[in-house]
């Protein structure tokens, strides 16, 4: 196991029963909110990460066990609400790293988050990737 990983997961070694049931309690919270925000809307359509990249033998993009999921903003919602997402290419940085832009779904509407992708894909026609920065 990474040291980083045992880190991030020692923190919950003295946690109670109560902090535990807090912390799910929370997750919940967090499924019902994400619920909420899109009923007006199909789809959400968001980066899939706040960070371009980071160092290739760093855990995350903070390199502090203490600070693990900043760079999962856009993707938690949708792991905990059970809704259906995906990532596509969008597209690439100036120093020629891939840019995901993510297309978040109504729980249950697999198929129309993958006809939105297909659309997405058609629409922004073909990305040479990897590409040489200039």
């Amino acid at each position: 196991m990474l040291p980083y990983i045992f880190a991030w997961a020692e923190r919950g070694k003295g946690l109670t029963g109560a902090q535990v049931y807090r912390g799910m309690s929370q997750m919940l919270a967090m499924r019902d909110a994400s619920l909420k925000a899109i009923l007006p809307f199909d789809f959400i359509l968001s980066p899939v990460s706040p960070v371009a990249s980071y160092a290739a033998d760093w855990a995350s993009p903070t390199n502090d066990p203490a600070k693990p999921l900043e760079h999962i903003s856009f993707t938690v919602a949708a792991n905990m609400s059970d809704q259906p997402a995906i990532s596509v290419h969008a597209g690439l940085t100036a120093n020629g790293l891939p840019i995901g832009l993510q297309i978040t779904g109504k729980r249950f509407d697999d198929l129309g988050v993958l006809r939105l992708a297909r659309a997405w894909e058609a629409m922004r026609g073909p990305i040479l990737w990897p590409a040489v920065p200039a």
